[in-house]
């Protein structure tokens, strides 16, 4: 599934013609979808524009609404996005990883109250 943002350059009709499936949606709302529905999530360069309408923290919580525990988060941005977002998941019980000051990577822990750590 291929989602573009409502306020960044319309490349729908591209994914559209390439016979994939997308739609637009507004990241600043819920996503429609069931939760642990995706396995893998990707932003690239995203997010920047987003902190000025809405909380990474909203952001967050949603990606780990959408996301199956024991997959993946791929965020492309700035230094200052990837870090603020990294101290976010962490606390989300992910284990993340910042390749190249330019990529975070996460991976969604099995989290339960009670449990000491996060299990993959």
């Amino acid at each position: 599934m291929n989602v573009v943002p409502f306020d960044q350059p319309d490349t729908l009709p591209i994914i559209l013609n390439r016979g994939l499936i997308g739609l637009y949606h507004d990241w600043c709302e819920s996503f429609n979808t069931y939760p642990r529905t995706y396995d893998l999530l990707h932003m690239s360069y995203l997010l920047g524009g987003l902190t000025n309408r809405c909380h990474i923290i909203e952001i967050a919580a949603e990606i780990d609404r959408i996301l199956r525990p024991g997959r993946w988060f791929v965020l492309q941005d700035t230094e200052e996005v990837i870090r603020k977002m990294d101290t976010v998941l962490q606390s989300l019980h992910y284990k993340t990883k910042i390749v190249k000051q330019q990529f975070l990577v996460g991976t969604k822990g099995f989290w339960r109250p009670g449990n000491t750590g996060s299990q993959s």
